[in-house]
């Protein structure tokens, strides 16, 4: 029997010799009774140390692989290991029907070199050195506080923070006690399913719409159903009957980046209170706006407890901090809190409590400031370049917000060809189309402006225009 072992640490030689054996063992290579070779002799033989050998017998010994005889050495054990066959197609466990239409995204390994997609914030503008600073001081015993798995709850500096946060900027009604924090928005919106969607719950997304709450909701047995957006945000008078929570992006409404106006979320309101029905208003990117009035919250808005709103960091700071939030009716904050504590026994103290520091010495408003300054430098020139270089080929919506905007391609054109286009040509863009659930519409592109610097969106529109009718466009 050969082994071999890699020029790594003592450590790691243990356990490759270790994991040899006992594989060797599980697959029949090596029989009950059968004997290894002399520890001296294998470590002679593998160029280690002969303790290397003897701590991998060791755990191999204790694990009831094999066993010693003093002065005869050491044997496979007679208990018959066998390593199972492995099952023939669709013969294992089988998950439950929906997992058989919703998959982890396939993501385009083709490079990206003017990166249009939305979504995305700049990570080259995060405030690493202050971050670092603050993090440093939460990595203390004192700091670290109890380990406990109530520890679950949130940092309590963090929800005071916050709701003072979103009050300023948001226009926000909180105390820290309406403040749950999760791991990003996605964690929010699973936390508010789990208490709210039974199989069967009908639940209303905006069509066209982000597709990640959707498959969220579909994963918790919803029925979903699609509402139309036009320019004033969602048709509340086409939300169909019998839809027990609606998914709604008022403020600035994904992908097509229109906000929702006063008497559509009144409406809105209103059909929650008259049905029963709750409302998750996701707030995902507004701190970034660019011009006109904000837009006030739901939430605010909300007299009768029927709103739950959801924040995230994700665009503010950085998206794998994976820091969200979540404010609730007092009637659902008690099962929320405990979704958190069955779904997520321990939160991330010092990223917490470096946040809540963050908010409080006044970096988080600084840093919105000056990355605003900076997405809105990027919005005016992609603006000014569409209006002035793609006339006939895209019609860019008016957005006062976020980081990303719509534009519409002419209706004789796929957009998922154009992306496919676009992406061979080292542009990062999404097609419009395939955040539609149900309803039709005009093709379109969604470009965002977080990612991409400021002196390289010239060139990568550039691109862009040359593959959106390359028959026409050649130069």
């Amino acid at each position: 029997m050969e082994f071999h072992v890699s020029l790594i640490g003592r450590g790691e030689k243990t356990g490759q010799i270790y994991q040899q054996v006992k594989a060797a063992i599980m697959d029949g290579r090596l029989r009950p009774r059968d004997p290894l070779p002399p520890t001296r002799e294998l470590a002679d033989r593998l160029s280690v140390s002969r303790n290397t050998v003897s701590a991998a017998y060791d755990r191999l010994t204790a694990e009831g692989f094999v066993t010693t005889k003093r002065g005869a050495g050491t044997y496979v054990s007679t208990s018959g290991f066998s390593q199972p066959q492995q099952p023939a197609d669709g013969s294992g466990p089988r998950p439950k029907p929906v997992w058989d239409t919703l998959h982890a995204p396939q993501h385009d390994p083709s490079p990206v070199h003017y990166d249009f997609r939305a979504g995305l914030p700049d990570a080259k503008l995060f405030p690493y050195a202050a971050w670092r600073r603050l993090l440093a001081k939460q990595f203390t015993p004192a700091a670290m506080g109890t380990l406990e798995h109530d520890a679950a709850a949130a940092h309590p500096k963090l929800t005071a923070a916050l709701a003072r946060h979103v009050g300023v900027s948001r226009a926000v009604r909180a105390t820290a006690d309406d403040v749950i924090v999760t791991n990003g928005a996605q964690q929010a919106l699973d936390l508010i399913s789990r208490v709210l969607i039974d199989p069967g719950t009908v639940v209303a997304v905006e069509d066209p719409g982000y597709f990640g709450p959707q498959h969220l909701f579909r994963s918790h047995g919803a029925e979903l159903v699609g509402v139309p957006v036009d320019d004033e945000g969602l048709v509340v008078s086409a939300i169909p009957a019998g839809v027990r929570m609606i998914y709604v992006t008022p403020s600035h409404q994904f992908p097509l980046g229109v906000p929702m106006s006063l008497a559509r979320r009144t409406a809105l309101l209103e059909w929650a209170e008259r049905t029963g029905g709750v409302v998750v208003e996701d707030d995902y990117d507004s701190e970034f706006r660019y011009g006109g009035r904000p837009i006030e919250p739901l939430q605010n808005l909300d007299r009768a407890g029927r709103v739950i709103y959801v924040g995230s960091l994700s665009k503010v700071l950085l998206p794998n901090l994976r820091l969200g939030f979540l404010i609730a009716p007092a009637s659902l904050r008690p099962a929320l809190r405990a979704a958190k504590y069955v779904s997520d026994w321990q939160s991330n103290r010092p990223i917490q409590g470096a946040l809540a520091d963050f908010i409080d010495e006044g970096s988080l408003a600084r840093h919105i400031r000056r990355t605003r300054k900076e997405y809105q430098a990027r919005h005016d020139r992609i603006l000014t370049v569409l209006r002035r270089d793609f006339t006939g080929l895209l019609e860019p919506r008016p957005v006062e917000a976020g980081l990303h905007l719509c534009a519409y391609l002419p209706a004789d054109l796929d957009d998922v060809d154009v992306y496919r286009r676009v992406r061979a040509a080292g542009v990062g863009v999404y097609a419009l189309s395939p955040f539609r659930l149900s309803s039709t519409g005009r093709p379109g592109l969604v470009l965002g402006y977080g990612a991409i610097a400021l002196s390289d969106i010239d060139e990568g529109l550039r691109r862009l225009r040359a593959c959106i009718r390359p028959d026409t466009m050649r130069r």
